[in-house]
């Protein structure tokens, strides 16, 4: 078993998180569609970036409060990186600007990434072998730090604006007005500079209210690549800092992508994210059809100034873990990783990309739908919070199939919510239950009116 994370140089990170009392919270921003601010492909469908799809409304943090559940178990502590996080750290109930319910606290400390016969976790090392192999002692790693990060290194320390929507409380999981847990990957980024580290990987669970279908899941896993480059190590190249370093960076991630998927087509694609100038996605053509992989870019030089690297350039890199195990393992649904069915993990072994999974459960699913007039505060977001904190994992899928607005204009929406375990059955007498309990909760803490 490989060594999974140097403690000595980075013990702080996994118990900072610190209040930024000066730090006001930015206003929620209202938009009819949105795009993805960050550079790594989530786990979900393809060119979908680092911070989720937003939704056009954002709620109040009163109403962000009133989605909290009790209705998961959850431990009443964890620990990650030696640091214990209590329940009462993460779900404040008194605390009017706290969103995060019980049947998230229940996945911190889980950490999938770190078990090394898991998809997850064979992936990760996998991506290690490459640069261990490529970069033999260059790269230090980090996949133990606590997902309990300050606004302003989730946001501010990589240049997210004030006003953009991804800070809203529709999209992001607020422990309080200055903390949250962590959206990417990338919140680590400026304090390991200032640490000293100058090539480093960083692999964690991040967190993310999202919709409710096979590709989206309101946790899951990232890893980020960041490298320095000094002015001497592209002094005599002929090109100035960032053709180096962009040049460095598609060959770095060409050969990555041809470790993990082989001999494939790669086209790069020029994007745009806030914290690298110039942006790429690297698309590969894979299984007859073009899938994104992952984004990246050469690092803001404000960001290298504000952390002690003026005169350097650098480069840095995004991915989902969710994303390509799923394509390389076959794995058709996101639910599965968080399975503890011997009949999914007895199927994937240490040290073994790629293995095919074979499907166990053929339980058909079981569709409810409901309608409801919406109000001005209503979002799909929201909705799919309520459901998942009833049904857990049973639900799978929460899907808008029609809308209209009628002479008064009111806006009726109709959902189809589709109930399949991977693991057993599920009786009519349970399903009923469930869509009763979601029909009434939706009513009372969404405030809209059934149909």
């Amino acid at each position: 078993m490989r060594p999974l994370i140097r403690t000595a140089r980075c013990c702080l990170l996994r118990v900072r998180v610190r209040a930024m009392a000066t730090l006001p919270m930015a206003p929620a921003a209202a938009a009819s569609s949105s795009t993805r601010s960050l550079y790594s492909p989530c786990s979900s469908r393809p060119h979908r970036l680092l911070l989720a799809r937003f939704f056009p409304a954002t709620p109040s943090p009163a109403g962000a409060r009133g989605l909290r559940t009790s209705a998961a178990a959850a431990a009443s502590a964890v620990e990650v990186g030696g640091v214990r996080i209590a329940r009462e750290d993460v779900v404040k109930e008194d605390d009017p600007t706290n969103n995060v319910p019980d049947t998230i606290f229940s996945k911190i400390g889980l950490q999938l990434h770190r078990r090394d016969n898991h998809p997850l976790g064979i992936l990760k090392n996998t991506i290690y072998d490459y640069f261990d192999k490529n970069f033999t002692g260059q790269f230090d790693k980090f996949d133990d730090l606590s997902p309990l990060v300050s606004v302003k290194q989730n946001f501010d320390d990589v240049l997210v604006p004030a006003d953009h929507v991804s800070r809203s409380y529709n999209d992001t999981y607020y422990v309080d007005a200055q903390t949250v847990l962590r959206c990417h990957t990338s919140a680590h980024q400026a304090e390991l500079l200032r640490d000293g580290h100058t090539h480093f990987l960083v692999t964690g669970d991040v967190y993310r209210r999202d919709s409710i279908d096979s590709t989206h899941y309101p946790v899951f896993h990232q890893m980020e690549g960041f490298r320095v480059f000094s002015p001497d190590e592209w002094s005599g190249s002929g090109m100035d800092g960032t053709a180096y370093a962009a040049a460095d960076l598609k060959k770095t991630l060409e050969g990555l992508a041809r470790h993990l998927f082989g001999a494939v087509e790669m086209r790069w694609v020029d994007t745009y994210f806030p914290f690298t100038n110039p942006s790429f996605e690297l698309e590969i053509y894979f299984q007859d059809d073009w899938l994104e992989v992952l984004g990246c870019g050469v690092t803001e030089q404000e960001i290298l100034k504000r952390n002690g690297r003026t005169d350097h350039v650098a480069w840095a890199f995004g991915l989902g873990l969710e994303r390509l195990a799923m394509v390389l393992f076959d794995i058709p649904d996101i639910r599965l990783f968080w399975s503890n069915d011997k009949r999914f993990t007895s199927q994937f072994s240490e040290g073994k990309l790629g293995v095919k999974f074979k499907p166990f459960s053929k339980f058909p699913p079981c569709y409810k739908d409901m309608s409801f007039w919406i109000n001005d505060e209503f979002t799909e977001n929201n909705l799919c919070e309520v459901v998942r904190g009833i049904a857990g994992d049973l639900v799978e899928e929460v899907k808008l199939i029609d809308n209209f607005t009628n002479k008064k204009g009111r806006t009726s929406h109709c959902y189809r919510i589709a109930y399949r375990s991977m693991e057993r059955s599920l009786t009519d007498e349970e399903i009923n239950n469930l869509q009763l309990n979601v029909r009434e909760t939706v009513k009372n803490k969404l405030k809209v009116e059934l149909r």
